[in-house]
């Protein structure tokens, strides 16, 4: 299978797949306001949600290279040949686990690969919405070698690409804190109460439970720790995001990497600091340019930018145009064609990032809404409607101008209101 049938049939799998996530994502928040329990923050879930539009944009287009391809390693290192059945998908599926809870593992312990699993664990509440909180920072992949095993055993690389992204979706299930412990599943299976722990910051929780959908693999390896009830897990990342932007989320870490490697005087230190255990840094960088960091987890402060109701509103209608917008990319590639889809996703990208910057109150805001709003008139201009769109909607490119001037309206109007607000508070204080 060529590299855009894959794209165009990941695209439709997901055209399926969004509006399943987004519909038990909005029954958890129903549910849990029904039982007086919400564990889902409006602002909150309107990030992980767009975090999950730019991972799966950012995969249906293929930005991300395989240093060694599984399908190398099969032809080299192969003695057997298995024909396809179910024990094939049981092995490759088991396989995948395996070199799933390994990789879990040095992201978690090693500065340089953090960076490509912290935008998982920046929320700082457990619901269905963070587990779609995926990263766009990983352009290499680097660690196809733990699917040696299946490679040797010689599993077919179809088999491996139908089980990979059910393996993954299965992972999205146990992201809440509306089940309690399972009974005898507890021993064999990844549990809300297991993966609880495993995003938790609390001393007693912190880097435990790598494992994704079999628990085993933490007992085998030592990494397993049971949840206590006299100990409540609290959700996050010890170095507070801050932000609702899951783009700035993605590269927090290696920009802080970046700049303690540039300013440190010590050469050695220039070298080890990407592969020292997460969190390490220079001493003298260390000393000179501290960076907060949580102490006493129980007194944390959850981020929360005060938004007035119309900009929730607002967060909340600019996510239902994504979406819309996301699928009409991901359900037309083979008709977009390259480089029209290179050019939605910038797109979608741009709206992502200007979304989130209104959602932080941040004062760039509207420049990064006019940047989108040119560049959407730009596309309409060059593609002549809206890549398409208009052979099954006429008005089409009427509603995306309407859109983007609304967006851009709406930015400015709520930044204002912002500016005048402030100075107000101070005066009152």
């Amino acid at each position: 299978m060529s590299n855009h049938s894959l794209m165009e049939t990941y695209g439709k799998i997901l055209l399926i797949a969004m509006p399943i996530f987004l519909f038990l994502v909005l029954l958890e928040k129903w549910y849990g306001w029904k039982k007086g329990q919400d564990t889902v923050r409006i602002m909150d879930m309107v990030s992980s949600l767009t975090s999950g539009v730019t991972n799966v944009t950012k995969d249906v287009l293929g930005l991300s290279v395989a240093i060694i391809s599984y399908g190398w390693m099969k032809e080299k290192f192969s003695i057997a040949q298995i024909d396809e059945g179910i024990a094939t998908y049981v092995i490759a599926f088991i396989a995948l686990d395996f070199s799933g809870y390994w990789i879990h593992r040095i992201q978690h312990k090693t500065n340089l690969f953090w960076n490509a699993h912290i935008i998982h664990h920046s929320s700082e509440e457990f619901n269905l919405a963070c587990a779609l909180r995926q990263s766009i920072s990983v352009f290499f992949k680097l660690f196809t070698f733990f699917l040696l095993p299946a490679a040797i055993l010689g599993v077919p690389g179809n088999v491996i690409a139908v089980v990979a992204p059910l393996h993954l979706f299965i992972q999205f299930w146990y992201h809440t804190q509306h089940i309690d412990r399972m009974g005898w599943l507890e021993h064999v299976i990844v549990t809300p109460s297991h993966h609880r722990v495993h995003h938790a910051i609390n001393p007693e929780y912190i880097d435990k439970n790598y494992s994704q959908v079999f628990i085993l693999w933490d007992k085998l390896f030592g990494s397993f720790q049971e949840e206590r009830k006299e100990v409540p897990p609290v959700y996050g990342i010890t170095r507070p995001a801050a932000t609702w932007n899951p783009i700035r989320i993605n590269f927090q870490h290696l920009l802080l990497l970046i700049r303690d490697a540039w300013r440190t005087r010590n050469f050695s230190d220039k070298l080890k600091i990407w592969f020292m255990p997460t969190g390490w840094r220079p001493a003298d960088v260390s000393e000179k340019y501290p960076v907060y960091k949580i102490d006493d987890v129980y007194a944390l402060e959850k981020y929360d930018p005060k938004a007035s109701k119309g900009l929730q509103a607002w967060s909340m209608m600019q996510l239902i145009f994504l979406l819309f917008f996301i699928s009409f990319l991901f359900g037309n590639i083979a008709s977009i064609g390259s480089p029209g889809i290179f050019l939605y996703g910038a797109f979608i990208f741009l709206y992502v990032y200007a979304m989130t910057e209104l959602m932080d109150k941040s004062r760039y805001a509207p420049y990064w809404e006019a940047l989108k709003m040119l560049t959407g008139f730009y596309l309409i201009f060059t593609t002549r409607g809206w890549f398409g769109a208009e052979k099954w909607l006429a008005s089409a490119p009427y509603f995306v101008v309407a859109y983007l001037l609304l967006a851009m309206y709406l930015s400015t109007s709520f930044s204002i209101k912002r500016s005048v607000s402030v100075p107000s508070e101070r005066m009152r204080s």
